[in-house]
C-alpha cells in the first residue's frame, strides 16, 4: 500500500478511441501544482478540487498531442510497484501457512491475475467515461452512490493501511529499544501501546498537520528498498535458523513463572518444537485459512493510484499503461511469493500474522534484523502522513467542498483521523483481523465490485451480450461472491474466538 503518484500536471484527457461514441469528449482539470495523493484527489491548494466542463477534443486535440505526461515506462513500473508494494507482504507467510504451498500459489496467482484485469477494466472505462479520478468514475456512472463507494473504499483500504503501519511500531518498536537499552520486558517505554501514541503525537501529527505534503511520497522509495532488503534477510536466514527451532530455556522458565502453566500447555500455545513442525504443508484447512484471500487481496490493491499513473505516463495509451501494470504485478508476485515461501519454510506452523515480528522468537539483538527493523520503522511512520492526507482530502471535499481551507477543520479532521486508527491498534488482537477485515471489504470493492461495475455502466459501445460485458458481469458477481463470503467467515471466527478461552485461540493472538 501504497503511495501518491506526483503529478507533472494536470490537464487530463484520455487516449482517443475512434469506435467509441465518446471519443469527443474529456475532462480537464484545473492546472494546479504538483499536489496529487494517492485516491485520485486532484487538489491545488491541499484540500479541494477545480473541475472544469468538458470540451470538444476536436477544438484543442494539441492538448493530447503536445501536453503529455513526462514518465517514462520504466520510472512507471518503479512507482506502480511503489503502490502495490506496503505492509502485506509481512503477513504472506502466516496466509501460506494456513493454505499450504500449493494452495497458496494457486491463490497468489489467482489474485494477482484478478487484480490486473481489473486494471484492464479501469483503464478502459477510464477512457470511455473521460475521467481519471477514481471518484469521479464513480460519480459518472451512479451519480452521489457510486462517488460515495468509491471515497469510502480508499478510505477503509488506506485506514487499514495506516493502521498496519502502526502495527509495525507496535510490535518492532519495543524489540530496538530493548536491543539497544538492553532492558528485560514490562518497562513503560517497552510497550507497544504506549509507543504507538507516542510515535503517533511526536512525529505522525505535526507531519500530518502541513498542508503539502508532496515531498514525503520520497519515502516510497525507501519502503520499496526497505522491502527488497527485508527479502534479501528472510532468504538469508532461512539457511541460518535451525529446524525444529532451538529450546530457549531460560526464557521458558520465565514464561511459565509468569503465566503459572505447565510445559506442556505452554508448547501446544506457543511454539512448536517438535520435528513434525518442520515439515512444510501443501494443502492446509483450518478456522485461519479463511483469511488468505482478504490478506493477498489486501497485498494488491493498487487501484486508486492507477489512473494517476496514467495521466502521467509520457505517449500514454492504454496498451502502454496495461503493459506497465503487467511488469509491475509480475515483480511483485515474485516477491511476494519469495517471501512468503522463505519465511513459512524458516518457521512453519510457527510463523506469526507479522513474519518479522516472528524472528523475535530466535534472535533478540541480531545486528542485521535491527537493521532491517530500524528500515522498515522509519519507513512506516514517515509513511502514514502521506497516507491519512488523501483520507483528509476526501472526508473534507464530501463535507465541505464549497467551503475555504480551514486550520480548526483541517486539524480536527486530522486529529479523529489518527485518534480513531490508534484506537484500532491498541484494541484490535492482532493485524491478521486488520488485514483481515480489511482485505475482505475495501480491498473486494476496488479490486472486483467497483471497477467492473463501472465498466459494465459507462462502456456503453459493448452491448450486454458480448463477451467483454459478460466477463465483467462474472467478475462483479465473483466480487460480491469473495466479499461476503469472506466477511461471514471472519465474523464466524471472530464470533468463536470471543466464545473460546484463551488457550484455544488460533496463533494470531
Amino acid at each position: 500500500m501504497k503511495q501518491p503518484t506526483e503529478m507533472s500536471h494536470l490537464n487530463i484527457s484520455p487516449e482517443e478511441d475512434n469506435s467509441s461514441s465518446n471519443s469527443n469528449e474529456y475532462t480537464t482539470y484545473q492546472d494546479c501544482p504538483r499536489k496529487v495523493p494517492l485516491g485520485g484527489q486532484f487538489s491545488d491548494d491541499g484540500e479541494s478540487q477545480n473541475f472544469l466542463p468538458e470540451h470538444n477534443l476536436g477544438k484543442k486535440k494539441y492538448e493530447t498531442e503536445y501536453h503529455q505526461g513526462n514518465a517514462s515506462f520504466g520510472m512507471s513500473v518503479f512507482n506502480l510497484g511503489n503502490a502495490i508494494m506496503g505492509s502485506g507482504i509481512l503477513g504472506l507467510s502466516y496466509a501460506m501457512a494456513n493454505t499450504g504451498i500449493a494452495l497458496f500459489v494457486i491463490l497468489l496467482m489467482a489474485v494477482a491475475i484478478f487484480s490486473l484485469y481489473s486494471v484492464h477494466l479501469l483503464l478502459k472505462t477510464a477512457n470511455e467515461g473521460g475521467a481519471l479520478v477514481y471518484e469521479q468514475l464513480g460519480y459518472k456512472a451512479f451519480g452521489m452512490p457510486g462517488k460515495l463507494a468509491a471515497s469510502i473504499s480508499i478510505t477503509m483500504q488506506n485506514i487499514g493501511a495506516m493502521s498496519s503501519y502502526l502495527y509495525i511500531v507496535k510490535y518492532e518498536l519495543p524489540i530496538v529499544i530493548e536491543s539497544f537499552m538492553g532492558v528485560s520486558t514490562g518497562a513503560w517505554y517497552t510497550n507497544g501501546d504506549y509507543l504507538v501514541l507516542m510515535v503517533t503525537v511526536v512525529i505522525i501529527l505535526p507531519l500530518s498537520l502541513l498542508r503539502n505534503l508532496g515531498y514525503l511520497g520520497y519515502t516510497s522509495g525507501l519502503s520499496l528498498l526497505c522491502m527488497v532488503f527485508f527479502l534479501i534477510v528472510v532468504i538469508i536466514k532461512k539457511f541460518q535458523i535451525p529446524c525444529p527451532l532451538p529450546v530457549d530455556v531460560s526464557a521458558l522458565n520465565e514464561t511459565i513463572k509468569v503465566l503459572n502453566t505447565t510445559l506442556s500447555q505452554l508448547n501446544t500455545t506457543a511454539v512448536d518444537y517438535s520435528e513434525d513442525a518442520c515439515t512444510p504443508k501443501y494443502f492446509v484447512f483450518n478456522s485461519q485459512t479463511v483469511y488468505a484471500v482478504p490478506i493477498l487481496s489486501f497485498a494488491f490493491v493498487c487501484h486508486p493510484a492507477i489512473l494517476p499513473m496514467y495521466e502521467e505516463l509520457k505517449d500514454r495509451s492504454r496498451k502502454k499503461m496495461q503493459g506497465v501494470a503487467n511488469v509491475s504485478f509480475l515483480a511483485m508476485f515474485i516477491m511476494y511469493l519469495l517471501a512468503a515461501l522463505f519465511g513459512y519454510l524458516t518457521f512453519n506452523v510457527n510463523v506469526e500474522p507479522e513474519l518479522l515480528h516472528t524472528y523475535s522468537k530466535i534472535y533478540k539483538a541480531d545486528v542485521v534484523l535491527l537493521i532491517v527493523r530500524l528500515a522498515v520503522l522509519t519507513a512506516v511512520t514517515l509513511t502514514v502522513p502521506v497516507v491519512l492526507f488523501p483520507i483528509r482530502t476526501s472526508v473534507n471535499h464530501l463535507l465541505c467542498a464549497s467551503k475555504e481551507f480551514s486550520w480548526i477543520r483541517h486539524t480536527i479532521i486530522t486529529v479523529f483521523l489518527l485518534v480513531g486508527t490508534n484506537a484500532l491498534v491498541i484494541f484490535v488482537p492482532t493485524i491478521r483481523d486488520i488485514f483481515g477485515f480489511i482485505g475482505a471489504s475495501a480491498a473486494a470493492m476496488l479490486i472486483f465490485i467497483l471497477p467492473s461495475a463501472f465498466y459494465i455502466k459507462l462502456v456503453k459501445k459493448e452491448s450486454m451480450k458480448s463477451v467483454q460485458k459478460i466477463g465483467a458481469t462474472a467478475f462483479l458477481l465473483c466480487g460480491f461472491v469473495v466479499m461476503i463470503g469472506s466477511m461471514s467467515l471472519i465474523i464466524l471466527d471472530w464470533i468463536h474466538n470471543a466464545s473460546s478461552s484463551p488457550d484455544t485461540h488460533g496463533k494470531g493472538h
